[in-house]
C-alpha cells in the first residue's frame, strides 16, 4: 500500500524557516516523481516543487524560486522542503503527492498527474 505522510509544518514569522518532510512507504522501487502542492483558504491548491527519483533537476514554481529547495533521503525514503525568507502569502496547507513511473515534467502542476496524496500539514507565516 502506498502511503505518504507529511510533518514540519507549524507557526513561523515571516523571514523564517520551516523543513517539510514526505515520509514514502510502498514504492521506493521504480521511477516516481514526488511533488509538493499547498492551498491556501479560498483558493485553488497549487504545485510547488517537483524531485524525480532519477536525480534530475527539480522544479519549481515561480513563487518559491529561490526561496524553497526540494530534496530527498532515498536511505529514509523521505523528501524535504526546505522553505527559507518565508512570507505570509505562503501559508497553506502543504501536501506531498506521487507520480508513479514517471519523471517531473513541465507540467508538473496539473493535480491529475498525481496517483497518490499525503493528508497534508500545515503552515502560518506570521508577520
Amino acid at each position: 500500500e502506498v502511503q505518504l505522510v507529511e510533518s514540519g509544518g507549524g507557526l513561523v514569522q515571516a523571514g523564517g524557516s520551516l523543513r517539510l518532510s514526505c515520509a514514502a512507504s510502498g514504492f521506493t522501487s521504480g521511477d516516481y516523481s514526488i511533488a509538493w502542492f499547498r492551498q491556501a483558504p479560498g483558493k485553488a491548491r497549487e504545485a510547488v516543487s517537483c524531485l524525480s527519483s532519477r536525480g534530475a533537476s527539480p522544479r519549481y514554481a515561480d513563487s518559491v524560486k529561490g526561496r524553497f529547495t526540494t530534496s530527498s533521503d532515498n536511505a529514509k525514503n523521505t523528501v524535504y522542503l526546505q522553505m527559507n525568507n518565508l512570507k505570509r502569502e505562503d501559508t497553506a496547507v502543504y501536501s506531498c503527492a506521487v507520480e508513479m513511473g514517471m519523471e517531473c515534467s513541465a507540467t508538473f502542476y496539473y493535480e491529475s498527474r498525481y496517483d497518490y496524496w499525503g493528508q497534508g500539514t500545515q503552515v502560518t507565516v506570521s508577520s
